[in-house]
């Protein structure tokens, strides 16, 4: 794991030493600067040294200098693309290096070589012969790359080492800003900075070094795909393929030159993930790393301790309380480059500094929860379809209203926030449901704060695109897609990849296999999602791996109880003093209203108050 970055342009040898000395914290083994004078191609590499220790050095070129390359992630098949490739005649200089396979494999199969990668990946390959630079992005967005095309070409890993090029642009994005409100998250391509984009997953962006020109191409989306076959074949067929793929996948990512660990939250995700992990390297070599909460509603130490003993892992548990949190919360919002407002950032940052003691590496659970219907919105849809279909409008409206007095609580996924929470959608279309429940304003709202209209199809413009690409499909499927599109992408996978590279940790996701992938979105909605359980085949396919009361309890995300601490004083209040965030908050602290996701927001977004400010309130 890496950090990357680079420009296209007149010789700046302080810009080039500046970004990478910025993305440090992802790279402290090794740091690495070319240029290319010819095409004014300018690659910095910071290294987390995980494969190949010795010969894995970047930036790196082809013997014969035609391929450059930075290159941050790692590539689980390289071993299977480096044979195919010898026997194609390539020469190797490095014993078992993941990144001279793609030098290689460019030289090969050209563009095609994405689609044959089962990895994670952000990378910059310079082709001399062709004259061009090719960047590209693993198909879920696990690593990040940010990129402006403008007076130079700038690239990198992080908006924060970009901003040292003096060609990147400095004001804020309007839009960016109302649909990070929206989302509670900025969607691809969209980032903080006007004209600076995230290149999407999925994608390849070809900038030709002759004419200035650039031009994106996707090579991968995710899209569910009906298999007549599975209709013949019985649940424990189908349970023991999704188990063999899984295993797989976990065994490829326990590859590497470097101890390995595993996280362990005690939710059946993590858990399985552990499980087939200790299968295939065992308690001396593999450690499991959890973080247990003062509070007992958000804690689920217990579970973890005890999918620890049963698999007979070396368990290590790290105690998170409100003083760690607000000890840490200045550092780790100064550091998170762009704002998202998953408050769970904060234990996911402790979790990765706890396992970064003892590891290099850590398998975790993501995916799961998208790819297989985990969530509770998968688990409302079929009450919001009835419920539209017998409540009209008039009635829906005072059903809010009485609902809205309910007494707030700050457990847990508690009662009035679930049922707040799904009646703030269901008077809508449905393809503005899943937004529309996550979002930490309304569009309502955001008309208030911004002073102007903010319309919900411009708004959720990205949730809709996604919604309706899968117009063929059931709520689940389409879900689904949302999901992948954006919540997986642009919040899950980027709050992990913050988190474990302000700790210089690689953590790897055995859900987002490709090869699972595939065969996972050939599954019937029904075999995700019965009965109003998610994740159900996981569920059986697992009965023999784990203990029961694990396989069943219901989902707890890694939660921290912000609601509590701003209702407490504990959290500081958004440093703007404008009418709307004082009300806000005195609704909040009042019990009439819980803002817990709207407060947290603007507290995030607040850690950036030193860039451009805007017109509006936020």
């Amino acid at each position: 794991m890496c950090g990357i970055a680079g420009f296209v342009g007149d010789s700046n040898p302080v810009a080039l030493q500046a970004m990478a000395d910025r993305l440090a914290r992802r790279g402290p083994d090794g740091e690495g600067l070319l240029a290319d004078g010819p095409d004014q191609v300018h690659l910095a590499h910071r290294r987390l040294a995980v494969l190949d220790l010795a010969g894995g050095q970047q930036p790196m070129r082809l013997a014969d200098e035609s391929l450059s390359i930075v290159f941050n992630g790692e590539i689980y098949n390289f071993r299977a693309l480096r044979e195919e490739l010898q026997r194609a005649g390539a020469q190797f200089t490095t014993d078992h290096s993941d990144t001279e396979v793609l030098l290689h494999g460019w030289r090969h199969w050209g563009p095609a070589l994405f689609a044959r990668l089962n990895g994670m990946w952000a990378l910059a390959l310079h082709d001399r012969s062709k004259r061009q630079l090719i960047l590209s992005r693993d198909r879920f967005g696990k690593k990040p790359l940010y990129y402006h095309a403008g007076e130079a070409f700038v690239f990198a890993s992080e908006l924060s080492a970009m901003r040292l090029h003096p060609a990147t642009p400095t004001q804020r994005s309007e839009i960016a800003l109302r649909k990070y409100f929206g989302y509670g998250f900025i969607p691809a391509p969209h980032t903080l900075l006007r004209d600076v984009h995230k290149l999407p997953a999925g994608h390849t962006l070809t900038l030709h070094l002759c004419s200035g020109d650039a031009h994106i191409d996707r090579y991968w989306r995710y899209e569910p795909i009906a298999d007549a076959t599975l209709g013949t074949r019985s649940i424990s067929d189908v349970s023991e393929e999704l188990m063999a793929r899984l295993d797989a996948a976990v065994a490829r990512r326990l590859v590497a030159d470097v101890p390995v660990g595993a996280f362990l939250s005690g939710g059946i995700d993590s858990s399985t993930v552990a499980a087939l992990a200790m299968r295939h390297a065992g308690a001396e070599r593999l450690k499991t790393f959890s973080i247990a909460f003062a509070d007992d509603s958000f804690d689920e130490s217990s579970f973890a301790r005890q999918v620890a003993q049963h698999i007979g892992a070396s368990h290590q548990v790290e105690t998170c309380t409100v003083d760690d949190l607000r000890e840490h919360l200045g550092d780790i919002l100064g550091r998170l480059d762009e704002p998202m407002a998953d408050a769970s950032l904060l234990p996911t940052f402790l979790l990765c500094r706890h396992a970064r003691r003892q590891v290099t590496v850590a398998l975790g659970g993501d995916g799961a929860d998208e790819l297989l219907a985990g969530y509770d919105p998968f688990r409302a849809l079929r009450y919001a379809r009835l419920y539209q279909r017998v409540v009209p409008g008039a009635l829906h409206r005072g059903i809010v209203a009485a609902i809205s007095r309910l007494p707030v609580s700050h457990r847990y996924m508690s009662l009035d926030f679930k049922l707040k929470r799904t009646l703030r959608g269901v008077g809508d279309a449905p393809r503005l449901w899943l937004p529309l429940w996550m979002s930490p304003l309304a569009p309502n709202e955001l008309t208030e704060l911004f002073h102007e209209p903010v319309a919900a199809e411009e708004l959720y413009s990205e949730a809709i695109v996604a919604w309706e690409r899968c117009s063929g499909a059931n709520d689940v499927d389409r879900s689904i897609c949302f999901y992948v599109d954006l919540y997986l992408q642009d919040d899950i996978l980027t709050k992990v990849d913050r988190a474990s590279m302000m700790n210089s940790l690689e953590v790897r996701a055995p859900f987002l296999d490709i090869e699972l992938v595939d065969f996972l979105r050939t599954l019937p909605a029904d075999l995700k999602l019965r009965g109003g359980s998610g994740k159900w085949l996981l569920k059986q396919a697992t009965r023999t791996l784990l203990p029961s009361g694990i396989i069943q309890r219901r989902k707890q995300g890694f939660a921290v109880p912000t609601g509590r601490w701003f209702e407490q004083g504990l959290l500081p209040a958004a440093a703007t003093a404008s009418p709307f965030w004082q009300k806000q908050l005195n609704e909040h602290r009042s019990g009439k209203a819980d803002h817990r996701l709207s407060l947290w927001s603007q507290l995030v977004l607040d850690s950036f108050a030193n860039d451009t400010p805007t017109g509006a309130d936020a």
